[in-house]
């Protein structure tokens, strides 16, 4: 056996550096009630008890979210939304959870993985200094200076928060993949650069209504998943989420060039409000 190998081998495994933003992993389980009813009550108290003291571990570990869902729908009974910026925390903390209630009780149905990123459509302050002598403001006077100064601090927290998102206790969750389209007639990808800031501008101006309505995280899965692009939405009620979507789909980005994959809606509830939801 060549020792030399197998330690550079070893070493290597170390050497996935936590990212600098956040690895999203979402993650709905089917739980199979016929398994649980055969452990004694004693059992079942123990296993909700591991449950419990994961989730706590997990929310305590540094630079890590861990929202809990009771998902609408048979598609799925439990969901988990982890954030946290290494990729080996992830992997962890998500064989923990698929055997936290025991062998067997909690089936996946369905993961998806991505990562938090910034959009390269976004505004640069020379753009946006152009934008303003457009507007009438004359170039380098005290106005223009404080509107720049104001521009690159609005965008400074925008790219804060989408590197590094604090999700809300919001109750109702929504989550679908979504990819632009490489048709014929219609591929994304084929088009200039700024025909694409343009549109995905004018994308951003309609998502904007819903400011304060809804919380939205997109996230990149290119490499990751089949789909490109997870959309997270975070909201009060499910009518804005679904004035949002519906909204959207007739924005010149989504009817030309959007596709999405399935929807999957959850509530955000307390872990003990959770079990009672979820039969345990």
């Amino acid at each position: 056996m060549n020792t030399e190998t197998d330690t550079n081998a070893e070493d290597s495994s170390d050497q996935v550096i936590p990212y600098q933003g956040r690895h999203i992993l979402h993650i709905l389980y089917s739980i199979e009630h016929s398994q649980w009813s055969i452990l004694s009550d004693e059992e079942q108290l123990e296993a909700k008890t591991d449950l419990t003291k994961l989730i706590q571990e997990i929310r305590a570990s540094e630079n890590t979210q861990l929202l809990t869902f009771s998902m609408v729908t048979p598609k799925a009974d439990l969901g988990f939304m982890l954030l946290t910026d290494d990729l080996h925390k992830a992997n962890e903390f998500e064989k923990k959870l698929t055997l936290s209630l025991g062998a067997d009780v909690l089936t996946p149905v369905y993961s998806y993985l991505s990562m938090t990123e910034l959009s390269e459509y976004t505004t640069s302050e020379e753009q946006y200094g152009e934008t303003l002598v457009e507007e009438g403001v004359e170039k380098d006077s005290d106005e223009f200076n404080e509107k720049i100064t104001e521009y690159n601090r609005r965008i400074e927290k925008y790219n804060q928060d989408r590197l590094y998102p604090n999700m809300p206790d919001w109750p109702v969750f929504c989550f679908y993949p979504m990819s632009k389209k490489r048709g014929e007639v219609n591929n994304w990808y084929g088009e200039e650069f700024e025909v694409r800031r343009k549109m995905m501008a004018g994308h951003a101006r309609v998502g904007r209504q819903w400011a304060g309505k809804i919380r939205q995280l997109i996230t990149g899965s290119t490499g990751l998943e089949e789909f490109e692009w997870g959309v997270t939405l975070f909201a009060h009620n499910t009518q804005d989420i679904k004035e949002i979507v519906y909204t959207m789909r007739f924005d010149e980005v989504t009817v030309k060039y959007g596709e999405f994959g399935d929807f999957y809606i959850g509530l955000q509830l307390p872990l003990d409000e959770l079990f009672r939801r979820v039969q345990l």
